[in-house]
């Protein structure tokens, strides 16, 4: 491929058909009753607990499960009158927070139980043992003098006598064990942690517990990190990335902020990029065994005796994309079907995956720990390289082509291609990805072609390092590659990685192929581009005046290239506000590729809608909006409904019914735009913060401060994130959130706003910029009106905002 030019809270289920049942079973005692001394005997019915004992450990914190808790309380006490006896099982993945909730509960409830006794329950031993506990608290005298057996028939015997105790079995790994006791004692509530689904009683309700929402995860990565100190806007976005990484899952997030709270120097970001490498690391003080490895290595070592096939499909489907895998992906040659569904719903068991009739999904974190296996385990390095080898050969497999077919169909590589960007994505340090690199390469053809780049970032990234590997740095193959990288790079908003990018490919076609080849001009051509994407305009037009004249030269007048490269200067007057140069341009490279390519080609389209906005730039919407309409219509039959082209030009369309006071027609596109765009580019791709800064402008048009305010302030802070401060988006964010501080008559916020925004446009843009002179106009009119507010009078206004963005340059 050469080219020129992104979770909604999990629904709670109080009820359900697995769940630990309370069975009342008369004189179930067990054990030997005459190891009690004469005179213990009846004990039991005379002791009676101090009020508020327990053996918890201290609170912790628990954001966002407020409704989880009043789920689990309306399971133990069975929503009504004469329910003495409930209990409830909470199970999820490990690491999900099944615990903490227990615990929380059981703090909130303090009050409302006679006794909270907390069991440790991963096996029978371990359940007597905090059973002994109890009566070591209870009685501790008598305690002393017997042994184990009796102390444990002692407490039994006492939570048969008394009322209004609630016993919670943590981390339950066989439903069978806790069995005895929730049948036979029937005085108040229990209440189990599991990662076990199954093999629950049919009568009692369970409590499926998910990840948290993504706003209370982000509030609980801020708190571990920044402590008592309120986070910055940008902070907050990088927290929302890396609990977006961690899946929301609340011990993964408590393990990241202690060790980012240990390691200030880190960044969230710098650790949100290096996630797989930092999943066995904790914070000093930070018990091992929380560790998300620790937690996850626990059940895998089960696993192995219990069941080999179950580990070899999980370390397989680890290097997959991580939902709804196939259950055939999954069954190499030779396998039965039946082994491997018995497999998977082992899995499913132990909630390692969560399953369909026909697929499983798998956690992000689980897929991690299980591509990063300790260097001192032979055993898990042999896992991870049959698992990444068998991933490999299950996708290749599928690849192929049908009976009757000579190449997969676009069936398969849909289907596929998911699994081709995880495992480009997660290619181990100096591994081959020879097998793979046709179809890496043939996917990221489809992405690009399908409007998607971004998404193939990683199959890219793969593809450049094989070729640097096997072919050399300079090698034409290499060259191409990196220059597809590099676009890849600006068409997701990361324009620090693709200038750096273009830069060098430049230098290095220079060098190996010469001036005036035609992968030097593509070189030269997009790097202009990329620097007109960053506002950089003084270096942008001489490198795409250049890159014209040699086109002319080289290819002819109307060959595709010379047409691109017309456009793309064109389109860099435009945002000089040079208008007198920038119209004829667009319009005569327009004809000539309606004469080369056809009314309908893609590359026509662009010089359409691109001359739509600069007739609009010049205040002619008579004839920009028509023209916007024919683009919008054309790119929807040609491109689809969500191409990104198609986006732009609805959001162009939308803007210009605005520009023009139809705001009727012009704010419902602009919302179902911003939709488009958040689901096909994610929320900060420079066309998405252009949507919603064009949805701001719109709101501030019909007069609604409410909406139009906050939606300035949030594109402007991710703008700068994005596209730095002195980008002249940015600026025009700036200039527009200035401009609706005004129109709210808070003056004292928009002066020194207007006066960064004019600073700044005449730093980037140049003095005579028609921006530039906007905003000296802005300021003047804001101080005239602050003055008029001191001295009683009024003053007219103003007010200059940017309307919209057009599509990128081709």
């Amino acid at each position: 491929m050469t080219t020129d030019d992104t979770a909604a809270a999990p629904r709670i289920e109080t009820s359900g058909g697995r769940a630990i049942a309370a069975q009342h079973i008369r004189d179930a005692y067990t054990g030997d009753l005459n190891v009690l001394p004469t005179g213990v005997l009846h004990a039991p019915d005379k002791v009676t607990a101090a009020p508020g004992t327990s053996n918890l450990a201290p609170a912790t914190l628990c954001l966002g499960r407020d409704e989880e808790l009043t789920a689990l309380r309306h399971i133990l006490t069975g929503g009504g009158e004469g329910a003495i006896t409930q209990s409830g099982t909470v199970h999820g993945l490990g690491g999900i927070g099944k615990s903490t909730l227990a615990l929380h509960y059981a703090h909130r409830h303090r009050g409302d139980y006679t006794l909270i006794w907390w069991i440790n329950a991963a096996s029978p031993d371990e359940i007597e043992t905090s059973l002994t506990e109890l009566t070591k608290e209870l009685v501790p005298d008598w305690a002393a003098s017997v042994e184990r057996g009796a102390q444990v028939s002692w407490a039994r015997q006492w939570l048969s006598w008394h009322q209004g105790w609630l016993l919670v079995y943590d981390n339950v790994e066989d439903p069978a064990d806790v069995a005895p006791y929730i049948g036979a004692l029937h005085q108040g509530h229990h209440l189990a942690t599991s990662r076990r689904t199954t093999g629950w009683p049919d009568t009692a309700p369970t409590l499926p517990l998910g990840t948290l929402h993504p706003d209370d995860a982000t509030n609980l990565l801020c708190r571990l990190v920044s402590k008592d100190t309120t986070p910055t806007a940008h902070q907050q976005a990088d927290a929302r990335a890396l609990a977006a990484e961690l899946g929301h899952l609340p011990l993964a997030i408590k393990q990241a902020g202690a060790y980012l709270a240990q390691n200030p120097g880190i960044s969230l970001d710098a650790y949100r990029r290096r996630l797989d490498t930092k999943l066995d690391k904790t914070a000093h003080g930070l018990d091992a065994e929380r560790t998300i490895a620790r937690i996850w290595n626990v059940t895998l070592h089960a696993l192995e005796r219990a069941d080999p096939l179950a580990v070899q499909v999980l370390h397989t489907a680890a290097w997959l994309a991580p939902d709804d895998i196939p259950y055939t992906l999954l069954t190499p040659p030779g396998t039965d079907p039946d082994d491997i569904a018995e497999a998977i719903g082992t899995l499913a068991a132990y909630s390692m995956v969560a399953t369909t009739a026909t697929a499983l999904s798998i956690h992000r974190l689980v897929q991690g720990v299980l591509r990063t296996p300790r260097a001192s385990d032979s055993l898990q390095q042999l896992h991870y390289l049959q698992g990444r080898e068998s991933a490999e050969q299950a996708v290749l497999r599928s690849l192929t082509p049908l009976p009757g077919q000579d190449n997969a169909t676009d069936g398969q590589w849909d289907a596929l291609t998911p699994h081709l960007v995880t495992l480009a994505a997660t290619t181990p340090p100096e591994y081959p990805n020879t097998p793979l690199i046709n179809a890496y390469n043939t996917a990221a053809d489809r992405l690009y072609h399908q409007g998607h780049i971004a998404r193939a970032i990683p199959l890219l990234e793969a593809i450049l390092t094989q070729y640097e590997q096997e072919q050399g740095d300079t090698h034409p193959h290499t060259l191409a590659s990196r220059n597809n990288l590099a676009y890849a790079y600006r068409a997701s908003g990361d324009l620090g990685r693709a200038i750096p990018l273009y830069e060098a490919t430049l230098t290095q076609r220079e060098q190996v192929l010469g001036d005036t080849h035609p992968d030097t001009l593509t070189s030269r051509n997009n790097l202009a581009a990329a620097y007109e994407s960053v506002g950089d305009l003084g270096r942008a037009i001489p490198l795409l005046k250049t890159t014209l004249t040699q086109y002319e030269q080289e290819l002819g007048d109307t060959h595709p290239h010379t047409l691109t490269s017309r456009n793309n200067l064109a389109n860099a007057y435009q945002a000089a506000g040079d208008l007198g140069r920038a119209i004829p341009l667009l319009k005569t490279t327009l004809t000539q590729r309606e004469q080369v390519l056809g009314d309908t080609h893609p590359d026509t389209l662009t010089s359409r809608n691109n001359l739509a906005y600069t007739y609009q730039a010049a205040g002619d919407l008579g004839r920009a909006i028509p023209l916007y309409e024919a683009t919008l219509t054309q790119r929807e039959q040609v491109l689809g409904d969500t191409h990104p082209d198609t986006l732009a030009s609805r959001n162009n369309l939308a803007a210009a019914y605005r520009a023009a006071g139809d705001l009727g027609r012009a704010i419902p596109l602009l919302k179902t735009t911003l939709t488009q765009r958040e689901q096909v580019l994610g929320d900060t791709h420079p066309d998405t913060l252009s949507g919603r800064n064009n949805l701001a402008v719109a709101y501030h048009s019909a007069g609604d401060l409410g909406r139009a305010i906050p939606l300035y302030e949030a594109t402007l802070t991710q703008r700068e994130q994005v596209l730095g401060d002195t980008h002249p988006d940015t600026l025009n964010s700036r200039n527009n959130l200035a401009a609706a501080y005004r129109a709210a008559g808070d003056l004292g916020r928009a002066i020194p706003l207007y006066e960064a925004t004019l600073t700044q446009r005449e730093q980037v843009l140049g003095d005579t910029h028609p921006d530039t002179l906007a905003s000296r106009n802005n300021l003047a009119t804001a101080h005239q009106e602050f003055e008029a507010v001191q001295h009683g009078s009024t003053a007219t206004s103003v007010t200059n905002a940017e309307p919209h963005e057009s599509s990128p340059a081709d």
